[in-house]
């Protein structure tokens, strides 16, 4: 293998370790910060019903559901009211859509 070749093959595999670890998944620590800044801790914790669901209730509920980071991602960000009572979800518009894209990753990562 030339030179410039293997460089280019060890930046190439650098980058993908860089993309791997830009796309992971939040650790708890990062989620509960990110939970306190767009307000979501003041109706949700993560073992136990506030006003909404505990958030290990929400991941038990939409195991297996493939399309269920777009459906959540989507309620977070609208709101919604009916899945789990009758008291509504307020829109969380102030939250960026990469920050309720990690989150609700993050919140269907969880177990009991």
């Amino acid at each position: 293998m030339t030179r410039p070749l293997l460089w280019h093959s060890v930046f190439f595999i650098a980058a993908l370790f860089v993309a791997e670890a830009a796309d992971a998944a939040l650790d708890n620590t990062s989620a509960q910060a990110m939970m306190q800044k767009n307000g979501c801790a003041a109706c949700h914790a993560i073992d136990k019903k506030i006003v909404g669901p505990a958030y290990q209730d929400v991941a038990a509920k939409y195991k297996g559901d493939k399309d269920a980071l777009a459906k959540l991602a989507d309620k977070v960000k609208k709101g919604g009211v009916g899945v789990w009572g009758q008291i509504p979800m307020p829109p969380n518009v102030q939250a960026s859509d990469a920050d309720i894209k990690d989150l609700v990753g993050w919140i269907l990562s969880l177990k009991k």
